[in-house]
């Protein structure tokens, strides 16, 4: 008997609608690729069009051995008694244009040494080793986020650390009872200059002159007083390597610290000399 014959299976016939819906897939998404492509570097190209702002202000870094110089001389503050019209603001404009310094903070600065010029000439304290110090203290009261107001007041106020002798900390119990820093255990750096309470009550002065009491978080308060207490009564001269050092390490005895203030402010003194 013959074997039958095996059926041949059917021949499978292509889904030709299928295969058309994926081809426009496909070219759809080639689309999309090169558009985005094409939209990324149009992207690029604006960026790198665009105007860029003033680089930042550098700060090298000057490994100065104590007390064997000061800062360079910095340009002197506007003169009340010329004949402009806020000849001590159209300075501190021009100074903080060259510096990065917000023009609230140079302002304090130079009233500052404007108010040492009279009372401690000897003194010879510049604006530029106050800005030096507001630069490491509290990047000129606009730390953490913080800027400084019209009224001299940073917008939160600045409050340092406890000093609670962790590691790297000093040890200071509370001098104020919190009226200052809001800790009645341990006292804390206040300000944009960051005073401890005991060394702000020996030699806070207000700057305003109106009777109010001074206050650690106004930067003209705060900066006056640094400079009462780096001038220590008259008896130092921060013109002299040996009495600028003295002052600043009274500030903060490091030599690191000293160095960084020395950096900042003869870089400031320079960039305000410049024509």
């Amino acid at each position: 008997m013959v074997p039958p014959t095996p059926l041949k299976e059917p021949p499978v016939r292509r889904n030709r609608s299928g295969n058309i819906f994926g081809r426009i897939v496909l070219v759809l998404l080639l689309i999309v690729v090169v558009a985005a492509g094409a939209w990324g570097l149009g992207a690029l190209n604006r960026r790198e069009a665009a105007p860029l702002g003033p680089p930042p202000f550098l700060v090298p870094i000057q490994e100065v051995e104590p007390g064997a110089a000061a800062p360079g001389n910095a340009a002197a503050p506007g003169n009340t008694a010329s004949a402009e019209t806020n000849p001590l603001g159209e300075w501190a404009t021009r100074v903080a244009s060259k510096t990065d310094i917000p023009l609230r903070a140079l302002h304090a600065y130079a009233s500052a040494d404007l108010t040492m010029q009279r009372e401690a000439p000897a003194c010879r304290i510049s604006w530029a080793t106050l800005a030096g110090i507001g630069r490491i203290e509290s990047r000129h009261g606009s730390i953490n986020g913080s800027r400084l107001q019209d009224n001299g007041l940073p917008s939160r106020p600045i409050i340092g650390i406890p000093l609670n002798g962790s590691p790297g900390v000093k040890a200071i119990r509370d001098t104020d009872g919190g009226r200052l820093d809001g800790d009645t255990t341990w006292d804390r750096a206040v300000g944009p200059m960051q005073f401890i309470p005991g060394t702000w009550n020996k030699w806070a002065k207000r700057a305003a002159g109106d009777g109010q009491p001074a206050d650690p978080q106004n930067i003209d308060d705060a900066a006056l007083t640094a400079a009462r207490y780096l001038c220590g009564g008259g008896a130092r001269d921060l013109g002299t390597g040996q009495g600028w050092w003295a002052a600043v390490l009274a500030y903060n005895n490091s030599v690191e610290y000293g160095q960084s203030v020395f950096s900042g402010a003869d870089a400031y003194a320079r960039a305000s000399a410049q024509q």
